[in-house]
């Protein structure tokens, strides 16, 4: 029987890189892919496990499926991702409806093992490897809109951030070979793919632990020497490790826009270092302010924690004041999880959920004037627009500029007076007005 295969994925745009390559892994085996997971004989949920909320909605989808499999629309519920690798024996003593779990480690043996489930060949429900991931350079079956695409250069992190459970999850650092990532590049170019999104759980030790140096900036610029692509973004770029090469590189290569995510988490000295990261509010704003006098002009996006073990009143609203001070162009924010496992889970100070996310609210809203008031300094001005499309109620076009990452900031929406654009045509587009996060104006003709 030629079973369909259908898949949900959470979490981050690594994880969707993840869920491609095993697409693609599913496809080679011979199951035919299926966008609509009601329809799929066998469903996986790629998960993420990185902090509670992540795990809930995890949960939540698993839960969705299982009526349905207890229907008997489906006939197979696999789970893969950070929450099978981290949490394997629970899913499978609390989630009886689930077939299959297959940690990260065993993401290449997936395509077997269901097949071998299907059959009944074997009993067993769960399974973990060692060293059997897919490989990096392998195919993918691209999910984002067809113009864009993320590049995942390394896996695994080294950082050990007292919060974080990714060490544990996905093991060590481990950089792509440069050639690999390039040949990766070209493939996507040569499908259609103009924006690139770099990616890894830390973009800025890429090449450390195989060519004994930092070797972003290197990388960069060799895949600005692909035909075809227009935009090359990087996000989770530390900012203990962004060096002049790099800012230089961003500010030279045409092609590498000028957007910079730096997960800064905190400003507070003492509170990073309980997080065991660097750095302090004087050394971070000296950081931000050489950023932006190497590149003039350059979007600055941040990640902050907040309701840290003895986090204080007073360090929170130094905080916040930070965050005006500095006025990031974007900003996101988390709500501390106290995740199992993790160093920072056994600190004294564990501060209640509504304060924790009291204060996450607090920061968000403080960003919120800040967004809007640089939205309304960008009025009147024209900007290069990807189209990535049409909003029948509002009966118009939306993209995005340089100036946004796709699926995480804001959208322009725009009119058109001439002929229709077609997804991920380049417009020049007048801003005109704000609308919160995002922006409208109207297409004044195609971006050169």
């Amino acid at each position: 029987m030629n079973y369909k295969v259908g898949m949900v994925s959470l979490g981050c745009p690594k994880n969707q890189v993840d869920a491609e390559m095993l697409l693609f892994a599913l496809q080679q085996y011979g199951y035919t892919l299926t966008g609509d997971a009601a329809m799929a004989d066998v469903v996986i949920v790629n998960t993420c496990g990185f902090i509670a909320s992540a795990k809930e909605e995890a949960i939540e989808n698993i839960l969705e499926l299982a009526a349905l499999k207890k229907e008997g629309k489906i006939k197979l519920l696999c789970v893969t991702g950070c929450l099978a690798e981290r949490y394997r024996d629970q899913l499978l003593a609390e989630l009886p409806e689930v077939d299959l779990v297959v940690g990260i480690g065993a993401n290449a043996r997936l395509p077997e093992l269901i097949d071998e489930t299907l059959a009944k060949k074997h009993t067993e429900k769960l399974f973990a490897g060692e060293k059997t991931e897919l490989p990096l350079n392998g195919g993918r079956v691209q999910t984002t809109l067809p113009f864009y695409a993320y590049l995942k250069i390394a896996e695994g992190c080294d950082n050990h951030c007292t919060y974080c459970a990714i060490p544990s999850i996905r093991g060590r650092f481990r950089s792509r070979k440069m050639e690999d990532i390039i040949a990766e590049a070209k493939r996507l170019a040569a499908e259609g793919v103009t924006e690139l999104v770099v990616v890894a759980q830390d973009t800025t030790r890429y090449g450390e632990d195989l060519y004994g140096h930092a070797a972003l900036p290197e990388l960069l610029r060799r895949l600005c020497e692909i035909e075809g692509l227009r935009w090359i973004r990087t996000l989770y770029t530390y900012p203990e490790r962004i060096t002049d090469e790099l800012l230089d590189a961003i500010r030279e290569e045409e092609k590498l826009v000028h957007y910079l995510d730096i997960p800064i988490q905190h400003c507070d000295g003492e509170i990073l270092k309980r997080m065991n990261r660097r750095g302090d509010r004087a050394s971070l704003t000296a950081l931000i302010s050489h950023i932006r006098e190497r590149v003039p002009g350059i979007v600055l996006r941040t990640t902050m924690l907040v309701g840290f073990p003895g986090e204080s009143e007073e360090q929170f609203a130094d905080l916040c004041d930070f965050v005006r001070e500095i006025g990031f162009d974007r900003l996101g924010c988390f709500a501390y999880s106290q995740e199992e496992g993790t160093p920072a889970a056994a600190l004294d100070g564990q501060l209640p959920d509504e304060v924790k996310e009291r204060r996450a609210e607090l920061l968000m809203e403080t960003q919120a004037d800040i967004m809007i008031a640089k939205n309304e300094e960008r009025v009147g001005q024209e900007v290069t627009v990807i189209t990535e499309g049409f909003d029948r109620y509002a009966e118009c076009f939306f993209g995005r500029s340089e100036a946004d990452a796709p699926e995480i900031d804001g959208k322009i929406f725009f009119t058109v007076s001439g002929e229709r654009p077609r997804l991920g045509d380049y417009l020049t587009v007048r801003l005109e007005e704000v609308m919160d996060y995002d922006l409208i104006g109207s297409a004044v003709e195609e971006a050169k």
